[in-house]
């Protein structure tokens, strides 16, 4: 069983209202089970939503708004799943301030990047789950 950010199998969650879909993604999962996950939408957030991005402690919006809450219980739910159905992998999306891995952007929303997990995919990894991006299929 494998978990994997719905936006990179062609679900229309991702905040601009569009997806990731993402061909490597998809031909890896071909013949394996998996489960849909979208923290951001698991968490309460609408699509389309404003962009957001991680300042230090918190996740602000581009109009500035803390939604933190939001990432935070997104990524509870993931948890959740995670624990249930114990996946040999979880598959997310690079970059995201849910889902990236090792690498997001910094809180200016100038498309500068830096150090540091999303929300979710840090709980996940915390908990010992073994996580990566699309990147690394």
């Amino acid at each position: 069983m494998i978990l994997v950010s719905a936006c990179l199998v062609g679900d229309n969650c991702k905040y601009n209202g569009g997806n990731n879909e993402n061909s490597k993604v998809l031909d890896f999962l071909s013949d394996k089970e998996y489960i849909k996950i979208c923290p951001e939408v698991m968490g309460g957030m609408s699509t389309p939503r404003l962009p957001s991005e991680i300042r230090g402690n918190k996740v602000i919006n581009n109009n500035g708004e803390d939604v933190t809450v939001f990432f935070l219980k997104g990524a509870e739910e993931a948890l959740k799943l995670a624990d249930m159905y114990k996946p040999e992998l979880i598959i997310l999306k690079a970059k995201s301030p849910s889902c990236g891995l090792r690498e997001i952007y910094d809180g200016s929303f100038s498309g500068i990047l830096t150090d540091g997990d999303g929300i979710t995919a840090g709980l996940l990894k915390k908990n010992g789950f073994k996580v990566i991006t699309e990147n690394e299929i």
